[in-house]
Order: C-alpha cells, then sequence, then structure tokens
C-alpha cells in the first residue's frame, strides 16, 4: 500500500498538517529542522504525491494542456518555450498534444482527451479547428487561446501577429532592394492566415504598381516538403526574382531546390522568410526573415487564460531582420 501523509507524520513525529505544509514547501510555517525530518520520512517511505487526487480535493488542476497543430514547421518550439517559462514562474505543470495536420478527427480525440481530463486552461497552437470541433472546446468551459493563428470570428480568443502586415512588410522588404517580380511559397489558401499574408502582400505590390502574376504564388501547408515543390514549379529559369517563404523551414526547403537547379541565392534568386526563428541563422546564406516574437505569444497565452480570457484578441510585433539572402538590385 502506498504511504500517506498520515504515514509520514507518525514516523516523523508531527502532525498531518505540518507535512502537508513541509510537502507544499510553505517554508514560513515549519523550521528547517521539521522540514528534514519530514523530507527523510517521506523517502523512508517512498512517498509518492498524488496530483491527481490533491486536485480532485480541491477541484483546482495546476495543468495547462497545449494541443500542437503537427505540421512540420518549427516555430512551436519557441512557443512551448515561453509556455512552459510563464507556467513555471506560476507553479504551473504543461502537457503537449498533437492535433494533427488538419484532421478533424483527430482534433477532436485530442480535444476529447484533454476536456475529459483536470485541466487548468487550454492553449492551441496554429490549430485550425474544424467547425464541428469549436463547439466541443466552447462547451468544456474551459478557459482556452488560440496562438499564432487569427480568425475572422472575433469572438474566439487568440494571440498572433498582425498576419496582413507581415504579408506587406516582406513584400515592401524585397520592393526596396529593387525587386518587382515577386512571388510567394508554400502559404495556404483555404484559412484566415494565408488569406490575410497574401492580401498584405497583393495591396504592397498593387502601391508598387505591379500586378502579380498567377504563378508567382505557389501554395503549400508551411512545410519544408511545401518549399520544395514551389521552387520545382518556379524551375530553373523563374519569372521571379525574389520569393517570399511562407515560413523558415519553407524557404529553407526554396533555398535547397534552387541550389539543386544551378541557382545560387541571392546571385540568381533573393530570399525572404517569414518566421525568424533560429534556422534562419543555421543556413548559408543566412536567411533575411520578417520575425514574429512566438515566445511572447507563449507567455502571453498562459497570462491570457490565467486571467479568464479577459482580452479577446492580441497582435504581438513583428520585425524585419535583414541578413544575407537578398540581393539588392540596380535595375531589372
Amino acid at each position: 500500500m502506498a504511504a500517506t501523509i498520515k504515514d509520514i507524520a507518525k514516523l516523523a513525529g508531527v502532525s498531518p498538517g505540518t507535512v502537508s505544509r513541509v510537502l507544499a514547501n510553505k517554508t514560513a510555517f515549519f523550521s528547517q529542522q521539521t522540514g528534514e525530518k519530514v523530507q527523510a520520512a517521506a523517502a523512508k517511505l517512498g512517498y509518492q504525491k498524488n496530483t491527481a487526487a490533491a486536485e480532485l480535493v480541491t477541484r483546482q488542476s495546476n495543468v495547462i494542456a497545449a494541443i500542437v497543430n503537427s505540421t512540420k514547421t518549427n516555430f512551436a518550439s519557441p512557443i512551448i518555450e515561453g509556455i512552459q517559462a510563464e507556467a513555471h514562474r506560476r507553479d504551473l505543470d504543461v502537457i503537449i498534444l498533437y492535433a494533427g495536420d488538419g484532421d478533424p478527427e483527430q482534433q477532436r480525440r485530442a480535444l476529447t482527451t484533454v476536456i475529459e481530463r483536470p485541466v487548468r486552461s487550454i492553449l492551441l497552437l496554429s490549430v485550425d479547428l474544424a467547425a464541428e470541433n469549436l463547439p466541443l472546446l466552447q462547451r468544456s468551459r474551459i478557459p482556452f487561446c488560440f496562438l499564432s493563428i487569427s480568425f475572422d470570428d472575433v469572438r474566439v480568443p487568440y494571440i498572433t501577429s498582425d498576419d496582413w502586415q507581415v504579408g506587406y512588410q516582406a513584400t515592401r522588404t524585397l520592393l526596396a532592394a529593387g525587386h518587382r517580380r515577386i512571388g510567394f511559397a508554400g502559404v495556404d489558401r483555404d484559412f484566415h492566415t494565408g488569406r490575410q499574408r497574401l492580401a498584405g502582400y497583393r495591396r504592397a505590390l498593387q502601391e508598387a504598381g505591379v500586378s502579380p502574376q498567377p504563378e508567382w504564388i505557389q501554395f503549400g501547408n508551411y512545410s519544408y516538403t511545401a518549399g520544395q515543390a514551389a521552387m520545382q514549379a518556379y524551375g530553373a529559369q523563374p519569372d521571379v526574382t525574389a520569393i517570399i517563404g511562407a515560413s523558415d523551414l519553407a524557404t529553407v526547403g526554396v533555398l535547397n531546390q534552387a541550389r539543386s537547379l544551378g541557382l545560387q541565392v541571392p546571385a540568381d534568386l533573393s530570399l525572404l522568410a517569414i518566421d525568424g526563428t533560429d534556422i534562419c541563422e543555421l543556413v548559408r546564406p543566412a536567411l533575411s526573415s520578417v520575425s514574429q516574437n512566438f515566445y511572447d505569444m507563449g507567455v502571453a497565452g498562459v497570462q491570457q487564460v490565467s486571467a479568464g480570457n479577459a482580452i479577446p484578441q492580441k497582435i504581438t510585433p513583428i520585425k524585419v531582420v535583414p541578413r544575407a539572402s537578398i540581393r539588392r538590385l540596380v535595375s531589372e
């Protein structure tokens, strides 16, 4: 039979209340000597705290569930780092589940797994929930927030970058370097994020008097393979002189496929990545980027659900980070 607090109290010669305070690390309520005695008794008895049982008694979970889109991109890592840092600061635990890649059934199973357990709140990382799954989340009455994704529905709480500005600033950066034939690779066509980024891209080109050709935009799911496929479509003699990659990994896919086609970056083709994670510095040439603050999204997500969704939506800042992957054109 597992050891209990009463067993520890009997062995240490203290009250069960004192044992509870020691195990909860409430140091103001016991001496160092008492703490050492209780900890020694707990170790001798092999005591393991039953967190689930404690949560059933207190009806207050200390667990945040992070549900992650499993598309092969790398921006989830800094978001999770931010979540874990802020959760640790608040003495909360984090569990991570995957919701597939746009699969409604996998989404439902991940949501059900979380909702049927005692969790404090739910954070969804770039998960575009199917229409039938959002009511399941809303009916749970568990505080939730989406991260790194936005929606047309203003009633859904989310924290992300301004995706219209992401597309606009990326395009403006390449226009300022003298490029006018600018591609967009690996961006989705079906969801709010991709639509907003393409709207910003088109507006920047329109302001510069440029009409984008249909073949300049190559759709995908932000993955490395989407970038490869896009560059294959552009070909060894692309009609574009510069390409915006919809994510860092998609841009690396463009970069490597361009080399396979005999093109050099930036001599033959300039690249600009969206996201600005560490991967931009790990490839050569280093990738210029429109960088998002994913770590702060994670921190803000924990803060928001802890406040009970007090702020429906929040936009985090972006910045253009110039590196070596863009060549300035004198003329075309």
